[in-house]
């Protein structure tokens, strides 16, 4: 199955075309972490990549979005640019979990994989998987919560636990553990190829049915549900 997918969850800009199954390979990536806005790089990345690398939408199978949780604005760039190319050209969509995307980073670490990206607040967006043999586990949902609750629940877990996302860092400080490290920075940061290949065992679905998954309100709608709890 030959998949496009994208990453705008966070920072950098990513997007990569791979061919699934038993012999995975990639065909073309393209990746910026310049601070610009994913409006900006998103679609010439994109078209310079197939250019490039001559691949047509009409070869491509299916697309794939990392669709939260993430930067609001960057998860509604990349999974707007997706349901217009799959509009267009008629191609179903998988949406994939960002955490669960930085997962497949790790495919030759045996142990848990903590995927943390900040949420700011003391907060992170945190999952966590068991990677054994290439074979990644899901062991928990999608959720934010304090770096704190985090850790303390790390302390449980006695296999080797590796740690990536950007949020990684943040979270090593919190932690005591022999047992915890940083991935290298190569593999710590969401991938469009980690996305076309965690899309392997997703579900295919149309372009209207796809949409964001932010876990949480944005923070100007929480500031505002805060205020009127205050006031009540």
């Amino acid at each position: 199955m030959r998949i496009l997918g994208i990453d705008t969850s966070a920072g950098a800009a990513s997007c990569a075309v791979c061919e699934t199954g038993e012999s995975r390979k990639v065909l073309a990536s393209g990746y910026i972490n310049t601070r610009l806005n994913h409006s900006q790089t998103l679609v010439p990345l994109m078209e310079n990549m197939l250019k490039s690398a001559e691949i047509g939408i009409e070869s491509i199978d299916a697309l794939a979005v990392s669709n939260g949780p993430g930067s609001f604005t960057g998860l509604r760039i990349g999974v707007s640019a997706i349901k217009g190319i799959a509009f267009a050209a008629e191609k179903p969509c998988i949406a994939v979990s960002s955490l669960e995307a930085m997962a497949y980073n790790c495919l030759l670490h045996k142990g848990v994989v903590c995927a943390v990206m900040d949420a700011r607040c003391n907060q992170v967006y945190n999952a966590l998987f068991r990677v054994e043999k290439g074979i990644v586990t899901r062991l928990c949902e999608d959720r934010a919560l304090f770096i704190p609750e985090l850790a303390e629940e790390l302390k449980g877990i006695r296999e080797e636990i590796l740690l990536v996302g950007d949020g990684a860092d943040l979270t090593y400080k919190t932690i005591n553990g022999e047992n915890v490290t940083l991935a290298p920075p190569l593999l710590r940061y969401q991938n469009a190829v980690s996305v076309c290949f965690a899309a392997e065992k997703g579900r295919e679905i149309s372009a209207k049915e796809l949409m964001p998954s932010y876990l949480r309100l944005p923070q100007a709608e929480r500031e505002r549900l805060a205020k009127i709890n205050k006031v009540e």
